[in-house]
């Protein structure tokens, strides 16, 4: 197996450098280069030119091996590691101005899926904050030098989150698991940012995060902070997080957040 603290420095070094060309190119005015699965689904030239820039270092640091990005698409590597990266993610947050998104890598080892690939290593930075949550396995999920452990709810409810589909043919199934879900929730957050709600949970910040439609980028490296965290992560297919359905909480939430989802 690949040092994972090596491929933790080198995942924060690029990080730093990729979050401060996204806020950089954020005072400057951002422009919409296209639309993905919807007309709300976009995308900006600084997420393409943000994950360039991640995949150049990259291949300059560890050229075997392999990508997934969300721009640029799949590129098999020989090392048996595959990076992981959403270059903005939130990024109807970032075109708005509004200082909730994040730069996501993950590396992570076998085959680049999530039903199969073990996560070694993953950093989550929201750039209009200067928070960069970081994670290898089997040296806990930290925030700056803080240790970080989810949390247990209050007798009051859990805090939530979730997010929603950007086709609205999906939209009446969303909140249907809302309302199943809410019995739980003494509130619910709806932030815009899968990474960066994953990074909340294993901070404490959030008892627990569902959303289904989510794609590897989204969840790679936030996953791997809640499980460092002392959290739990699941979903469909495979009891693993996935386009159908994925779940972070701590151990005491997840089961009934499952149940609710269920039924």
């Amino acid at each position: 197996m690949p040092d994972a603290q090596d491929l933790a420095d080198l995942a924060l070094d690029i990080a730093r450098e990729a979050g401060e060309l996204a806020r950089r190119r954020r005072t400057e005015g951002v422009a919409i280069a296209a639309t993905k699965s919807a007309l709300a689904d976009i995308v900006t030239e600084a997420d393409r030119e943000v994950e360039a820039l991640v995949r150049r270092r990259l291949e300059e640091a560890r050229p075997s091996d392999g990508f997934l990005g969300e721009e640029s698409g799949a590129e098999p590597g020989t090392s048996g590691v595959t990076w992981v990266v959403d270059p903005i993610d939130g990024t109807v947050n970032y075109a708005y101005g509004i200082p909730h998104y994040a730069v996501s890598i993950a590396a992570v080892e076998g085959e680049p899926d999530p039903q199969r690939w073990t996560a070694l290593v993953g950093v989550v930075l929201n750039p209009a904050t200067g928070e960069l949550f970081r994670a290898a396995r089997g040296d806990g999920a930290w925030l700056d030098d803080r240790r970080l452990a989810v949390s247990t709810p209050s007798a009051a409810g859990a805090l939530v989150a979730t997010g929603f589909g950007y086709d609205p043919a999906t939209h009446d199934g969303d909140f249907a698991r809302l309302r199943r879900v809410m019995p739980l929730a003494r509130d619910i957050r709806r932030a815009g940012a899968a990474s960066l709600d994953l990074a909340y949970v294993a901070a404490g910040r959030l008892d627990g995060y569902f959303e289904r439609g989510l794609n590897p980028w989204d969840h790679a490296a936030g996953a791997l902070l809640v499980e460092e965290a002392g959290g739990v992560v699941g979903g469909v297919p495979g009891g693993r997080p996935g386009r159908d359905m994925t779940i972070a909480t701590g151990p005491e939430l997840f089961p009934r957040i499952l149940d609710a989802l269920n039924t």
